[in-house]
Order: C-alpha cells, then sequence, then structure tokens
C-alpha cells in the first residue's frame, strides 16, 4: 500500500493525500519522501493550478512515527551528527518545498494535526479543518525543542507571537474552534461538510489567473519577510506589472464586465 496517494479529482486539482490511517498518517523517511516527490511533480505539472493536502482515516498527521522513522537515502556511513541533520533536513525541507511551490496548497484538516503535522497545515496557503480537529506543537512532549520544521517561524505570524509562545511552550492540545478563533484556521466546519467546503475554496481558486494566483502566493508569504514597508510596494508594483502583459489579465477582465466564467490559457 502506498503510503502517499495521488489523483487529480478534476482538471487543475491535484490532491494529495497521506495514507498511513492505522498510524494517523505519522511520518516515516518513506512517507516523507513519497510528500517531496508528490509535491515535486504537482510543482512541474502546467495543468496542476491547485494542491489538496490532506491525510486518510480519521488524522490528518500525527507526526513522525515514534515507532520508526527511518532514515532517508545516502546517509550509510555518515557519522550520527550527519545522519542526524540529513533526517533533519529530510523533514523541514516539506514546509519549504511547500512554501516555495507556485500553486497554492489546501490543508484539508480532516483530523489529529500534531507536531510535524501542524507544520504542514502552517505551510498551507488555505487551511479548512473538520470541527473534530485537534492540534498541538508536540515536539517538547518527547524531549524535542519546539521550535522545528518551521513552525517557530510560522506559527507566530499566523497567530502572533503571544499565543504562539503559549502554544509551543505548554505543547497544550487545541481544537478547530480554537484554532479558527486565533486565525490560524480560514474555516472550520463540520466532519459531512469539510470536503465540500474545500471544493468550494478550490472553486474560487481555479477562478482566478493562474500566474496572478502564483505570484500573489509568493508575494504574501515574502512579505513576511521584507524589512520595509516600501520594499513590499516594491515588489506589488513588479507583479502587477507583470500581470497587466498577460492574455489571462485581458481575458480575466473582459469576463468580469461581460459577467461570464472567464477562459483562462496561462499566457
Amino acid at each position: 500500500m502506498s503510503e502517499i496517494v495521488v489523483s487529480r479529482p478534476r482538471p487543475g486539482v491535484t490532491r494529495v493525500e497521506m495514507n498511513r490511517p492505522e498510524r494517523l498518517n505519522a511520518m516515516t523517511s518513506g512517507m516523507v519522501e513519497g510528500l517531496h516527490g508528490a509535491l515535486a511533480e504537482a510543482a512541474a505539472d502546467p495543468e496542476c493550478r491547485v494542491v489538496v493536502l490532506t491525510g486518510a482515516g480519521r488524522g490528518f498527521c500525527a507526526g513522525l512515527d515514534l515507532g520508526g522513522y527511518g532514515e532517508p537515502e545516502g546517509v550509510d556511513g555518515a557519522g550520527a551528527v550527519q545522519r542526524g541533520l540529513a533526517t533533519q533536513r529530510h523533514i523541514a525541507g516539506l514546509v519549504q518545498r511547500i512554501r516555495r511551490l507556485p500553486q497554492p496548497v489546501v490543508a484539508e484538516v480532516n483530523g489529529a494535526a500534531a507536531g510535524g503535522g501542524l507544520a504542514l497545515v502552517l505551510a498551507s496557503d488555505l487551511r479548512i479543518a473538520s470541527t473534530s480537529a485537534v492540534f498541538a506543537v508536540s515536539f517538547m512532549r518527547v524531549g524535542f525543542s519546539a521550535c522545528d520544521i518551521g513552525t517557530s517561524w510560522m506559527l507566530p505570524r499566523l497567530v502572533g507571537a503571544g499565543r504562539a509562545h503559549e502554544l509551543m511552550m505548554t505543547a497544550r492540545r487545541f481544537d478547530a474552534e480554537e484554532a479558527l478563533r486565533i486565525g490560524m484556521l480560514a474555516d472550520a466546519v463540520a466532519p459531512d461538510e469539510l470536503s465540500g467546503r474545500v471544493d468550494g475554496a478550490v472553486d474560487d481558486l481555479l477562478s482566478m489567473p493562474p500566474l496572478s494566483l502564483s505570484l500573489t502566493k509568493q508575494a504574501m508569504w515574502l512579505s513576511l519577510e521584507i524589512p520595509s514597508f516600501d520594499a513590499a510596494v516594491e515588489l506589488e508594483n513588479r507583479q502587477q506589472v507583470l500581470t497587466m502583459m498577460t492574455a489571462d489579465q485581458t481575458e480575466a477582465m473582459a469576463a468580469y464586465v461581460e459577467k461570464r466564467a472567464p477562459d483562462y490559457g496561462n499566457r
């Protein structure tokens, strides 16, 4: 049974499902490598415009499999420090890959998301959860620093430093209602409504010009790192000029004026 299942439920959409339901989709080296491969394939696919990331069964991703993670390829013969660093980079590289993906990533959080699973949620662009989902920054509960897999950078920027400090230093569980209230989630809906809610969000994303959507994702994340207001404005200025020169911008304007659905060619 493949630990990662990739499907294309409709044109323009790639669905990536973590598939270890008996372990709440806890991460192994093989599953992480499979995620890297699926995301790389989506990034290179000109037909893919949105990626949906979810988990099989009743969990999204419970973090690292404490029963045995394994090691990434290419570490045979390396020292303990070198093997550990390679493993750490292999895992943490997932959130960097999600951030750099040209397509927006929608996290369809169907259940528990803890540790590395929470990091995958935070790295996504739209985060929509079932009300049955629970979250935890759980790294310290097993003896590690809570600052792992990009969480110390992403969580404060989504919920504020004060709340992030509390969640990371206590490692307490919090539910979807609280995650929505503090701004970590875009929405939280009943379990039987989750798929439809995600489909609606995907509809909205697919209605946007592909390059405009990709550049917006890029700029929104970069703006969290840009040190000044003027630098952010100059980035926006360049994005506006790039998009106004595309055929899709002309089509978007015409469709809006004529009150019809646009037909984009990614040109």
